[in-house]
């Protein structure tokens, strides 16, 4: 043996395995590649496919007050008023208020030219004093002549013949007949006088009523012809209390009463409720000409507001609400909480849903009365969606 021999020899060489051929390789390769593909597919398919996640929409349970009412279009007009005209023809001579003004019971409005109706009182004035004058003659007369019959009756049978005294009663007879004849007179020029003193008093137009001028309808100068019609002036309206009249559908007067709350808007305030009670119902509909057989039919109901500040105007037009049922600081929840069997879902702290069955009241359009069953600031769910930018439904390819 060599000494000088190196370690190992003499050992087989190491069995070295023969390297596939080109094309078993590219084979495993393309089998790899598949595997990746098929995985990457199938991890796609099921992120597609699962369900999303669902956001729930919750309110919270809230006192609140709840009602059910009658809605009706009304128009605001002052509670009384009038329209002052003139009763005499003439000219306007003085108008002595303008639109706006506050005017009392009593207080001269407006004067007319009524000279012709001075002059007649005049007249008749005179006439009456002729005619008084007159039968202060006839009654003198008749005095005497009374006299005369006295003596006459005394001496009958003595020195004065039975004719003589049958003619001094004559003359007495006729001239009472001529007083009773002038007093009667007298009593119709009174009349008239008292007829020409109204007539040339009411060319002195007086407030018939406390109230505001609303309106003017004549000018200083106008002629006013108050033969045939009566022409208007102006017109008075008491406006601390206004009335709204509002039309009310065949459907739904059945449902109004006598003393029931009703509030309302106006366009001016649509924020701000006016109460009142309902005062009446007017038991026939309005008549209107040229209405259509098929027409909507209307009751008009009425109710009276206060308006001390003055800020409902007449002519207005107001939203109406007829208050049939009522309930105040209920607990309530939206109408959309409840399903078609009355029960409701409730969020829990944790996220879980419970469903419960609460017992319920009154119901609105929007809102349920909840008498039990639910605690005040228990969230309900009223709908659910998807999260932000997820679509609540997918569809796998």
């Amino acid at each position: 043996m060599n000494a000088h021999a190196q370690p190992g020899a003499g050992l087989p060489p190491p069995l070295a395995l023969p390297e596939p051929p080109p094309r078993r390789r590219g084979r495993r390769l393309l089998l790899a590649g598949l595997l990746l593909v098929a995985v990457a597919g199938g991890a796609g398919w099921w992120a597609r496919s699962a369900p999303p996640a669902v956001v729930y929409d919750t309110a919270p349970v809230v006192r609140r007050d709840l009602e059910n009412a009658v809605t009706a279009s009304g128009r605001i007009e002052p509670a009384a008023s009038v329209d002052v005209g003139a009763q005499v023809s003439g000219q306007l001579r003085r108008l002595h208020v303008a639109a706006g003004d506050r005017v009392e019971a009593g207080q001269l409005l407006a004067e007319i030219d009524a000279e012709v109706q001075a002059a007649q009182v005049e007249g008749l004035q005179a006439e009456l004093a002729r005619l008084a004058a007159e039968r202060r003659e006839l009654q003198t007369q008749l005095g005497f002549a009374e006299r005369q019959a006295g003596r006459h009756s005394s001496l009958a049978g003595r020195s004065s013949s039975r004719v003589t005294l049958e003619e001094a009663e004559r003359d007495r007879d006729v001239l009472r007949a001529r007083i009773e004849a002038l007093d009667a007179t007298i009593r119709r020029s009174r009349a008239e006088l008292r007829a020409e003193e109204a007539t040339l008093a009411r060319s002195r137009i007086t407030s018939p009523m406390a109230g505001t001028v609303v309106a003017v309808e004549a000018r200083e100068g106008q002629t006013l012809n108050a033969n045939y019609d009566t022409p208007v002036i102006l017109r008075i309206a008491d406006l601390a209390t206004m009335t709204v009249r509002s039309d009310v559908s065949e459907a739904d007067v059945v449902h109004l009463r006598t003393g029931m709350p009703v509030w309302f808007t106006t366009l001016g305030f649509p924020d701000r409720k006016y109460r009142a009670a309902l005062r009446q119902v007017l038991p026939a509909p309005p008549v209107k000409k040229d209405e259509a057989a098929n027409a909507v039919v209307t009751y008009v109901a009425l109710f009276d507001v206060a308006n001390a500040g003055g800020e409902l105007l007449s002519g207005m037009t107001a939203q109406v609400f007829f208050v049939t049922e009522s309930a105040e600081g209920v607990l309530a929840v939206p109408a959309a909480a409840l399903d078609e069997d009355g029960a409701v879902r409730v969020l829990g702290p944790g996220g879980a849903v419970e469903t419960r069955r609460p017992q319920i009241g009154l119901r609105t359009r929007s809102h349920v009365a909840i008498l039990s069953g639910l605690a005040e600031g228990e969230p309900v769910v009223t709908g659910t969606r998807a999260p932000e930018g997820e679509p609540l439904l997918r569809i796998a390819p």
